[in-house]
């Protein structure tokens, strides 16, 4: 991935909690027949260090287990916040008109090795911690134990489990950072203008961007 300097996630916190945040993931690999590409929730362990391990899991029916069955090289793509920004909310436009459209958005590239996991221990802990992050803040949490056991046993038994022990974390946020303050506050001013909740969580990052140091 191209990443100019001032769009660079160097800080590997930030990269994590945008992958917790945005686990639905894009799983990369390349078969005899070319690339392929998986959408697939992932969980994110930070152990082992330095990177940590992406846990995920894919039905038996998809070929990705069959062709990939042992260590291989991995890409995930993880997209957070996105939004098209408007040339007509800088503020020097109204001084030299030199401006032209663009996109903000952040997303995070996890490289790793991928290997198959059919251990049903494995698996079963895999989809308890996966619902238990995902349940746990509603006001009646799903738990696997709420379902027959013969059922729970009959649908693992349907996945894999994917373990992606990984190599490398890129970042990339582009949050107007290559704009002057004034550029930048009209992007904010304008987002919030739009008042969408997809538009005010781009402005937070905008403003946030601003605040921190050129990496």
């Amino acid at each position: 991935m191209y990443v100019p300097r001032h769009f660079a996630g160097s800080d590997p916190d930030r990269m994590r909690q945008l992958v917790r945040a945005h686990p639905l993931g894009v799983l990369v690999t390349l078969t005899p027949d070319g690339l392929d590409a998986n959408h697939i929730p992932f969980l994110l362990h930070d152990d082992p260090a330095p990177h940590g391990e992406l846990h995920g899991h894919i039905a038996r029916a998809n070929p990705l287990w069959r062709d990939h069955y042992g260590d291989l090289q991995a890409l995930v793509i993880f997209r957070g916040p996105e939004h098209y920004v408007s040339p007509s909310w800088y503020a020097s436009k109204k001084e030299s008109a030199k401006v032209v459209p663009t996109w903000n958005y952040a997303v995070v590239h996890a490289h790793g090795r991928l290997r198959i996991v059919e251990d049903p221990v494995w698996i079963r802990a895999h989809l308890e911690e996966m619902t238990g992050r995902q349940e746990a803040k509603r006001r009646d949490p799903w738990a696997l134990t709420d379902a027959p056991a013969d059922y729970i046993e009959k649908m693992m038994s349907a996945i894999v489990g994917l373990e992606i022990r990984l190599t490398q974390l890129v970042g990339k946020f582009k949050l107007s950072q290559n704009r002057t303050d004034r550029d930048r506050d009209g992007v904010v001013d304008g987002l919030l203008q739009e008042g969408t909740e997809s538009a005010k969580e781009m402005a937070r990052l905008v403003r946030e961007a601003g605040k921190l140091p050129p990496t």
